[in-house]
């Protein structure tokens, strides 16, 4: 039996992990353990619940204006006296967070094997996505497994040097969303309708979702009047925005759009009443690296505000389309999208890069050979 612990933090970790923690507890081939950091701690907590999952380690690190400075050096001591007191085989990390690369340099020093979930993914722009890109770049010198999405994240790691253990499987995100999915079918769906029952669901649904560093200040508000100004043109389309708790984005989301008609701005979502209402939505606003994945799953268009992605790969398929933070170019592509069927479907039925919600057994497969 091999001793395996996931290192996560995050939201979008603990939901690209869960799949995986799963299927491996139910295998006796694999003793399994999990790390939390806690980078962030409400939304993570609500992703466990819903999937089921204890942390054997909790470090409890989120406070009140952390820095990256702050994250990576208590993440680093803290994950330290786990390792020690664990001696796992195997570190699990997932994605481009702080708590995924110092969970594998962590590993590094201990000298315990890596697998790097996603591995492979490259903007080409150090400071877009920040600090993720190089913290995907760091991992990857850093872990012994990695587990690419896609070919063209495995032709960014072959460029890199990185050859050895490199295995395209898809990405964990659709395994995730599948499985999330058929777990609201299963416990029934009268909670999410009573709990969107002032949504008008036969409106075209545009949801939105925004939070990234880089844009923060003049991007997001561009990102505001170009929402304010879709909602003024299209009567029959209804705006949920999802607003994050950062003050650098609800300032300037709440100062725009409170009280514009067709806008409806709510708390953070949970992750199964996200993925319940994407499902319904007509379009996707997002600088959201996950729902760039998820979406295109659903047959739903995507809008990506960020000047550059690193997950490329929805783009050229056409699932997805990069419009930035600029203005006239979202409020152009989202009034394309609404008006011009043919355009609608041709993103709708695009081929979906990313995987066919079987990632999971995939990377099982690969450590059981080895």
């Amino acid at each position: 039996m091999k001793k395996t612990l996931f290192i996560f933090g995050t939201r979008p970790e603990a939901i690209k992990l869960a799949p995986l923690i799963k299927r491996m507890k139910a295998n006796p081939s694999f003793e399994v353990r999990c790390c939390v950091t806690a980078q962030h701690r409400e939304m993570l907590d609500q992703v466990l619940a819903f999937f089921d999952i204890t942390p054997d380690y909790d470090l409890d690190l989120m406070s009140p204006g952390q820095t990256l400075f702050d994250i990576t050096a208590r993440g680093l001591k803290g994950i330290e006296g786990v390792l020690k007191g664990y001696r796992p085989e195997l570190i699990f990390v997932q994605g481009d967070t702080t708590t995924a690369f110092v969970g594998a340099l962590a590993g590094y020093y201990e000298k315990i094997d890596v697998a790097h979930i996603e591995a492979g993914l490259r903007s080409f722009n150090r400071y877009s996505p920040f600090p993720e890109e190089v913290n995907r770049a760091l991992i990857g010198r850093l872990a012994s497994y990695h587990f690419a999405p896609t070919d063209l994240a495995r032709e960014n790691l072959l460029k890199e040097g990185i050859k050895d253990r490199v295995y395209i499987v898809g990405n964990t995100a659709i395994d995730a969303l599948f499985l999330g999915l058929d777990m609201i079918r299963s416990r029934g769906e009268e909670e999410f309708k009573d709990f969107f029952s002032s949504v008008d669901l036969s409106k075209k649904i545009i949801l939105v979702t925004g939070h990234r560093r880089e844009s923060f200040g003049r991007p997001f508000e561009e990102i505001c009047h170009a929402l304010k100004e879709i909602a003024g043109k299209f009567r029959d389309v209804e705006i949920i925005y999802p607003v994050h708790l950062n003050p650098n984005v609800r300032g300037p989301v709440h100062s725009i759009l409170k009280g514009c008609e067709r806008v409806r701005l709510i708390e953070p979502l949970d992750y199964p009443r996200l993925i319940w209402l994407m499902e319904r939505s007509y379009l996707v606003l997002t600088d959201s690296g996950g729902i760039q994945e998820e979406a295109p799953s659903l047959g739903k268009p995507v809008l990506v505000m960020r000047e550059v992605t690193e997950r490329v790969e929805g783009i050229e398929e056409g699932s997805a389309m990069l419009v930035g933070t600029d203005f006239n170019k979202i409020v152009t592509e989202t009034s394309r999208l609404l008006t011009d069927r043919d355009a609608y479907v041709a993103m709708a039925r695009a081929r979906n890069p990313y995987g066919d919600g079987h990632a999971s057994d995939k990377i099982i497969e690969v450590l059981s050979r080895s």
